[in-house]
């Protein structure tokens, strides 16, 4: 490429986005465009001209694709567990795809390489991990699960499953809020769908310590060999964290692995005020953690650590002579702990990060959040037209909306909480979702956004309230 072309491709692009990004900031996008699959299909044919496009194709280009996208940076975007990307790490994630090093070899990847190893343990040190920790980074929550289960299937299946193949008899426990990846992970791993025996949870969603001997007790008798616990820290559906502590314990007496799914959760390592709530964390076998949720980076940056650094490449041993050199596991050969070999530079992403806004801010963005997060629980409290599943652990807000009036049939309420998603969603000006909590449809809110407010929450209740008026009339 002709560094004058890159050039003014760059300033053309980055005029557009700072642009939307105000307009974002301003509220006066369209948070979650609702065109029909077919009829963007249309908007995007599969025709591509011989030349290169125009600058004012180049820039029709990508106006378009800002407008058909869900507008993440809008402080009214308040639905699924993705971040609004600090301006650093989108620039940092610009610079890895220029570099395009793949960090799974040293030579091919040494700074990120490098990088990779200060900043694992940086996070390890934020878990209260014991020396003699480390890990890895890989793309996502869900791959993160699966290298941590293979690590202690490695470790616990008590053959090298790695080497001689896996029993189908294996087994974890885990709560029934639980995010699907560790059921998906276990069903990759060849144990069925029984390979992970449920543990009941309390009226917070968390799970039940009480019931995690019963079940073992139960895994036991039905043949399963039991490898270890998967905890959640930050559960999807309603934010809940688990009794770490109490897992641990259990953990420790029974001789069972702990992974804990910190996906969303383990961020809170970074702020002093609450902190505490990881409380035990610092005895898991493993932990999954994703910056890209509450650490405000581009998808996706997953770390997984574990407390032994040595039950990383255990669950990956392979000797490619083009690859790596044959003399063992290193650190500096990540591809040699991942599912993946040619691995973006991930690393630069949450180094660079850290190294370039300081720690502060993840703190602030932390506390901010989860204060909003009250601070909505506060609101649906005091209105006697919703209802607060429960009290929020973090920054996940579930409800429902009973309008005022003639009562409603619980059919009726139930679909009513689906349309209202629905409805909100169509008309563009906020963006929410749904999940099901022992059997009841609910709303969910996820703050995610620094910039969100007090009256963008005011503003999320009345667009609720006009919405229901309109599907009742």
């Amino acid at each position: 490429m002709h560094p004058e072309a890159f050039r003014r491709s760059g300033h053309a692009l980055i005029d557009q986005l700072a642009a939307h990004l105000a307009r974002a900031h301003e509220r006066t996008v369209v948070v979650s465009p609702s065109p029909a699959p077919d009829e963007l299909c249309v908007r995007y044919p599969a025709t591509f001209p011989m030349e290169p496009a125009t600058e004012a194709e180049t820039r029709a280009f990508y106006t378009r694709v800002l407008d058909d996208s869900t507008q993440l940076h809008s402080p009214r975007f308040l639905g699924h567990q993705v971040s609004a990307p600090l301006p650093e790490a989108v620039l940092l994630e610009t610079l890895s795809a220029f570099l395009n090093n793949g960090t799974g070899v040293f030579e091919m990847g040494p700074a990120s390489n490098a990088m990779e190893r200060s900043v694992l343990g940086f996070l390890a040190q934020k878990l209260g991990l014991p020396q003699g920790s480390g890990g890895l980074l890989t793309s996502g929550g869900s791959l993160g699960n699966l290298t941590a289960l293979l690590a202690m299937r490695q470790a616990r299946a008590g053959h090298d499953a790695w080497t001689l193949g896996t029993s189908p008899d294996l087994c974890v426990l885990a709560s029934e809020e639980t995010h699907y990846s560790v059921a998906r992970a276990v069903q990759i791993l060849g144990w069925g769908k029984k390979g992970v025996w449920p543990v009941p949870s309390d009226a917070a969603y968390r799970m039940d310590v009480a019931a995690l001997g019963p079940a073992l007790v139960a895994a036991r008798a039905a043949g399963r060999h039991v490898l270890g616990v998967v905890a959640c820290a930050g559960s999807t559906a309603t934010g809940a964290f688990d009794p770490l502590a109490g897992i641990a314990d259990f953990c420790a007496r029974e001789d069972l692995w702990l992974h804990v799914d910190g996906a969303h959760g383990a961020s809170v390592a970074m702020s002093r005020r609450h902190r505490g709530m990881l409380v035990g964390i610092e005895r898991a076998d493993s932990v999954v953690w994703d910056a890209h949720k509450m650490m405000m980076l581009p998808a996706l940056v997953t770390a997984v650590l574990f407390r032994s650094e040595a039950h990383a490449p255990a669950a990956f041993a392979q000797e490619e002579s083009y690859l790596f050199d044959g003399k063992g596991a290193n650190w500096w050969d990540s591809g040699l702990r991942t599912v993946e070999c040619t691995k973006r530079m991930m690393s630069a992403e949450l180094y660079g990060a850290l190294y370039l806004r300081g720690t502060r801010v993840f703190e602030d963005h932390i506390d901010r959040t989860f204060a909003l997060a009250q601070s909505l629980a506060t609101r649906i409290t005091n209105s006697p037209d919703f209802q607060l599943a429960i009290a929020p652990d973090c920054n996940i807000v579930c409800f429902r909306h009973v309008p005022s009036g003639p009562p409603l049939s619980a059919e009726r309420l139930e679909a009513l909480q689906g349309e209202l998603r629905v409805r909100i969603r169509e008309q563009g000006e906020l963006y929410i979702v749904q999940t099901r909590l022992r059997g009841r449809l609910h709303l969910r809110v996820t703050i995610m956004n620094g910039l969100t407010k007090e009256a963008d929450l005011d503003a999320l209740l009345d667009a609720i309230r006009a919405a229901a008026r309109k599907l009742l009339e």
